[in-house]
């Protein structure tokens, strides 16, 4: 019987499996059709609202959830005090991975500004947004927490 490496994560292992992307991209599109299948939501707030969601759960489920579901006993504790995205890639930046990561929430933001003719109301509710998706997975944040929330 084969000893199992202690320093594999299964917490993050499955980010670099292949047709990943290709399925995230694929669920964040059914997410805009299921909006877009609601008959009172217009197209322009369909895709604000897919944005929203999106990086809404983007920062959830990776800037704010911190440790492994899994446990790990090569881990001894080590991935307690770290976000999921902290955890990808063994936390080295700009990672295939975590470029790919990156870029979704920008291509959804542009598109939702495209869509809504880049109205003001919907540009003051993706803006925001979007800095909620993106300034944690710059390396300045890597470790740190805004103004110490969710620092413990």
């Amino acid at each position: 019987m084969e000893a199992v490496s202690g320093s594999v994560q299964p917490n993050i292992e499955w980010m670099n499996s292949r047709g990943l992307f290709v399925f995230y991209v694929m669920v964040t599109l059914l997410l805009h059709f299921l909006l877009l299948s609601v008959p009172f939501i217009e197209t322009s707030t369909a895709w604000t609202l897919t944005h929203c969601i999106h990086n809404g759960l983007n920062y959830l489920f990776l800037h704010w959830i911190k440790g492994a579901p899994f446990q790990n006993d090569g881990d001894q504790g080590k991935s307690r005090p770290l976000t999921h995205w902290e955890q990808i890639d063994s936390g080295r930046h700009w990672t295939r991975t975590k470029k790919i990561l990156t870029i979704v929430p920008t291509a959804l933001f542009f598109a939702a500004s495209y869509y809504t003719s880049y109205d003001r109301r919907h540009f003051l509710l993706n803006g925001p947004f979007l800095a909620l998706a993106l300034l944690p997975k710059f390396p300045f944040f890597h470790k740190r927490r805004f103004f110490g929330i969710n620092k413990y």
